[in-house]
């Protein structure tokens, strides 16, 4: 891996600003491989020029240098989101009624009332999960004043005009919807269906009817109950037509929490990855994105295992849609291969019987065959696209290093670095394997935060030991990038805090056992330096001579600051090659 300490190029960064940057008057953490702070950085062409002393750094700019006083403010590297699901979780709230806040079936009724005034009669009103996505651990449905869910009846008062639907966000299992008397019209729900059918549970009053409320299976993805499956078709799409305007708006909310560059590869399709080629081309890409085409997908029902045949032709689209490499704000290199089920849902592929949502033992599923996973090695090895793989559970990773390590000579293993996301559980002998093969590993401390309680129930609590185990894989050398995944999202510093804690979100137990808790700088690299290395992008996450200018100022040191306070840490500026793209105006 290439030395952070050198300057990579001379040649400026796309888009930078003609004449220089000094960001002075602070206490700058250079993250360079060194724990060495300074009181300046000089940027010029987008790259960092100078570090050093105000004097030092002045003296590599000219006198037309911007000047951006920090007024000691405290500032480190941009932030690395290494699985943000940027673009999927703003596209798909696009067009939804807001629930997220609501307090009351009133507030409920106000909010689809308000969009059912400027909607035409007869079109859907669609509304996000009521309380804390995806979790909805902190809140949910049964924290309104009325603790239960809105009914048809409640919701017939926003509109009996408009079919409407309170939906349910994966990965939690069972969860909940609603729909007004318009809604269940529209997707055929009578009071003649019976009160369960598959996995789905029909609420019904003591008269009989239907009450709108159904629960069990009935999420939006990661869902394959074949009652629920037939409701989701009579549904509109679960991407809005516009794809630019929710993502350029997510880019915006994403540089105010200090986040600059993203790595976007599982779940990706074609006109995703087009999308973010339309917002490079128009001037919108605020952030650098390193994305990839996921090869099958089977997040969405109905899913139907691809062919041999289709399967080769995803492959060729995933070559086509690369790209040479060298943009600096948009990177389309490698392909992703995903298997990896959530254990909400019962899907997590694992060794041995768990419970699934409702009890019954289960292994989980495996997603895609052994003969595709040795495909996909060979294509993506032969054609120099870094290959992916989304593995989360022990069954997964025994399938992919089985298939790796049988030819591990043609694919010239471990000199072709491949990339491992997610790893929910992976065993300290599957650890040490995916390492001897050259292995980058990304992860999310969401794992732990939101489904630690739950493996404890269904899986059992032997589990929590190979539970995300940063400091286990630190240990054998893995390079580590960190992401948020569907975990807490207005604040990455939370993150950098669980690394340290592992807190589950639940029951408040710290999984913070020694193969799991890393230190605080640790962590914080994982956010910024290492998690750059882990997408071999030069010059992302750290402040070292030679690296992109990208630049967060913190309103407190996360380095010293207490553990208690450090997921409260908020970016007063933002900067993307020496360019301002957020400032609370606090700074000059």
């Amino acid at each position: 891996m290439p030395d952070d300490r050198r300057p990579w190029t001379d040649q400026p960064s796309a888009d930078a600003p003609a004449d220089g940057v000094l960001v002075f008057n602070g206490r700058i953490h250079l993250l360079d491989g060194s724990p060495r702070t300074v009181d300046a950085v000089a940027m010029r062409g987008g790259r960092v020029a100078a570090t050093g002393t105000t004097a030092a750094a002045e003296a590599a700019l000219g006198p037309a240098a911007r000047r951006i006083d920090l007024q000691g403010a405290v500032a480190i590297p941009g932030l690395v989101d290494c699985h943000p699901h940027l673009l999927h979780l703003a596209t798909r709230a696009a067009g939804y009624v807001d629930l997220g806040d609501v307090r009351s079936h009133d507030d409920v009724v106000q909010r689809f009332r308000e969009r059912a005034a400027v909607t035409p009669k007869g079109q859907w009103l669609i509304g996000t999960p009521i309380g804390e996505p995806y979790y909805f651990i902190a809140r949910w449905y049964t924290d309104l004043d009325e603790r239960v869910m809105p009914d048809r009846h409640v919701l017939d008062r926003a509109s009996t005009e408009h079919p409407i639907f309170i939906s349910a966000w994966a990965p939690r299992t069972p969860n909940v919807v609603a729909f007004n008397t318009a809604g269940l019209r529209a997707v055929h729900i009578t009071d003649f269906i019976p009160e369960r059918v598959c996995d789905v549970w029909i609420d019904k009053d003591e008269a009989g009817g239907v009450t709108g409320v159904l629960r069990g299976s009935v999420n939006n993805y990661y869902c394959y109950d074949p009652f629920w499956t037939q409701i989701l078709r009579r549904l509109p799409p679960v991407y809005p037509p516009d794809l630019l305007g929710p993502t350029r708006e997510a880019i915006r909310r994403y540089n105010a929490t200090g986040v600059t560059t993203v790595y976007e590869a599982h779940n990706m399709t074609p006109e995703h990855i087009e999308a973010y080629r339309a917002l490079r081309a128009d001037g919108s890409l605020t952030m650098r994105v390193k994305a990839g085409l996921e090869v099958e997908q089977y997040a969405f029902a109905p899913w139907q295992p691809k062919s041999m045949a289709e399967f080769e032709q995803s492959l060729a689209r995933a070559l086509a849609l690369c790209d040479d490499g060298t943009d600096d704000l948009l990177r389309v290199t490698d392909a992703t291969l995903s298997d990896g089920g959530p254990c909400w849902s019962g899907h997590l592929h694992m060794r041995e019987d768990y419970r699934d949502p409702y009890g019954r033992p289960t292994r989980g599923t495996r997603f895609i065959s052994l003969p595709k996973k040795a495909r996909f090695a060979h294509f993506c090895c032969t054609h120099g696209i870094r290959a992916s793989w989304v593995n989360a559970g022990y069954g997964d990773h025994d399938d992919c290093l089985r298939v790796l390590e049988a030819d591990r000579d043609t694919l010239g293993l471990p000199a072709r670095s491949m990339m491992l996301q997610h790893g929910y559980v992976v065993s300290p002998e599957q650890a040490a394997r995916y390492r001897a093969l050259g292995f980058d590993f990304t992860t999310s401390m969401s794992f732990s935060w939101a489904k630690g309680d739950v493996y404890g129930e269904r899986i059992g609590t032997q589990v929590w030991k190979d539970l995300v185990p940063l400091a286990r894989l630190d240990r054998l050398g893995f390079t580590l990038g960190l992401g948020s995944d569907w975990g807490p999202k207005n604040a990455p510093f939370e993150h950098m805090e669980l690394a340290q804690t592992h807190r589950f979100a639940g029951s408040g137990r710290r999984n913070d056992g020694p193969d799991q808790a890393v230190s605080r700088r640790r962590a914080i690299e994982m956010w910024t330096r290492d998690a750059g290395r882990a997408l071999q992008w030069n010059g992302v996450g750290t402040l070292a001579v030679g690296a992109y200018a990208d630049l967060v100022a913190l309103d407190r040191d996360p380095f010293d600051c207490p553990l208690p306070d450090l997921a409260q840490t908020r970016a007063r500026m933002t900067l993307l090659g020496a360019r301002i793209v957020h400032t609370d105006g606090t700074l000059a």
